[in-house]
């Protein structure tokens, strides 16, 4: 099935990116013009225009703190809902850097400076950039982080989240298809953030596992003799 590439992404894109962005006031009052831009580019299916529609209007009604303690919890609180792709593919591995690198280059190559206080994978700088591409060179670069996009979308799907929705829009802009996959549990939060065990079984430093045995060493009488001699070589009598 070939879909017709749209002349213009450029500001549904735009709005996507600050719909995945953290909803303090500014973006709360810009919802009505973002929902605009996407009524005129036309590029979404009308069911998941009347989704976003839903969420704006739920996000604009809700107290502010409550509004932002929402975005927190779902998207700083687990890799699975992380707006940072690249945690998705290697959490916090070496590969991370250099993939980091290699999207700079990216944006870079196409005359652009990154000026932003995100990373570079996180998901409003990836879409912002696509925004200032053509159709289809943007359609083709945000199709290479579908699999990623998906299970973003499945994870917040299975949480009954409303964002699951931008990301299924994204998802559409690109020409890919929505589908739930499957996704790799995570530790929970406690498990993620725990300490080390200070003092964890390293027997041959001399200790033990908390609650075992302490192995006792005993130095043989002559090295305390040998060790007093020499010390006293060369003293006073």
């Amino acid at each position: 099935m070939f879909q017709k590439t749209p002349e213009s992404l450029r500001l549904t894109l735009r709005a996507l990116a600050r719909l995945v962005g953290y909803p303090d006031a500014a973006l709360r009052a810009q919802m009505p013009g973002l929902l605009d831009a996407l009524r005129l580019e036309q590029s979404l299916p009308a069911a998941r225009l009347r989704e976003i529609e839903a969420l704006c209007r739920q996000l604009c009604a809700m107290e502010p703190y409550e509004a932002e303690a929402r975005y927190v919890d779902t998207f700083d609180r687990g890799r699975q809902t992380s707006l940072h792709l690249f945690e998705h593919v290697h959490g916090d591995s070496r590969e991370r850097g250099p993939a980091l690198v290699d999207l700079l280059k990216t944006y870079e190559q196409a005359g652009l400076a990154f000026d932003a206080p995100e990373l570079p994978d996180h998901l409003a700088v990836v879409l912002e950039f696509a925004s200032t591409q053509p159709p289809a060179v943007a359609r083709e670069f945000l199709g290479e982080v579908a699999h990623i996009l998906n299970a973003l979308f499945t994870a917040l799907a299975d949480r009954g989240n409303p964002y699951a929705c931008v990301i299924a829009a994204v998802l559409e802009v690109a020409g890919q298809h929505v589908q739930a996959v499957a996704i790799t549990p995570e530790p929970g939060l406690d498990d993620t953030w725990a300490e080390p065990q200070a003092f964890d079984g390293c027997s041959t430093q001399g200790q033990g596992r908390p609650g075992q045995v302490q192995p006792l060493h005993f130095v043989p009488a002559s090295h305390k003799t040998t060790r007093a001699s020499s010390s006293s070589h060369g003293a006073t009598p």
